[in-house]
């Protein structure tokens, strides 16, 4: 199981915007904006796919932890930047299928350019983003210490402890650990600079 991490986005980085499909409930969904978080207290961006067994060790319990945290004012949005062409369970059926398997109740978009992983620097599924009240980037990095074999539990104490800290208003801590998992699935010839 090769391993990449993120890149580790610079904190204080303007969320960058987005327009793309949701594929939760059903392939071909309505495009979902990041206009459309105005009024949250704080956004979670996570790039996720179906197939990654990095994705797949801690599914349920990002799950649990959206439905925890939306009900506190945390918009959550999974994106899924991976090539279908070449991954095609990764594709809108296999979307719609996953995010009822796993329960997710927040949009789960499909970004088929790989521009807006791009703009986000996106590297390995799972990549987590915060971004605070004023859309500035608060944490990336881990859900948790918890990876596939390592016999840690999954409990989301990096992701959890950064949301805490932004709807107390209190700083979010500097020590950032970087997600591990498996890199996104670039189109041939479209892997970015920042990328390897």
């Amino acid at each position: 199981m090769a391993a990449t991490e993120s890149t580790m986005l610079a904190l204080g980085t303007p969320m960058p915007a987005f327009r793309l499909p949701d594929h939760r409930t059903a392939p071909g969904g309505a495009e979902v904006s990041s206009e459309d978080f105005a009024d949250a207290k704080a956004v979670v961006v996570a790039f996720i796919c179906n197939h990654c067994p990095f994705v797949k060790h801690l599914r349920t319990a990002f799950a649990q932890f959206a439905r925890e945290y939306q009900a506190r004012g945390v918009a959550v949005v999974a994106i899924n930047s991976n090539d279908i062409e070449a991954y095609p369970q990764d594709g809108p059926q296999g979307m719609a299928e996953e995010a009822q398997s796993a329960g997710y109740t927040f949009p789960y978009l499909l970004d088929a350019t790989q521009e807006v992983a791009k703009a986000y620097k996106a590297a390995c599924t799972p990549d987590f983003f915060l971004f605070d009240g004023q859309r500035r980037l608060a944490y990336r990095g881990q859900f948790d210490a918890s990876r596939p074999g390592n016999g840690v539990p999954v409990t989301g104490s990096d992701l959890r402890a950064a949301c805490d800290a932004v709807l107390s208003g209190a700083p979010v801590s500097a020590e950032q650990k970087p997600s591990i998992g498996c890199n996104i699935k670039w189109k041939p010839g479209n892997e970015p600079d920042y990328y390897g």
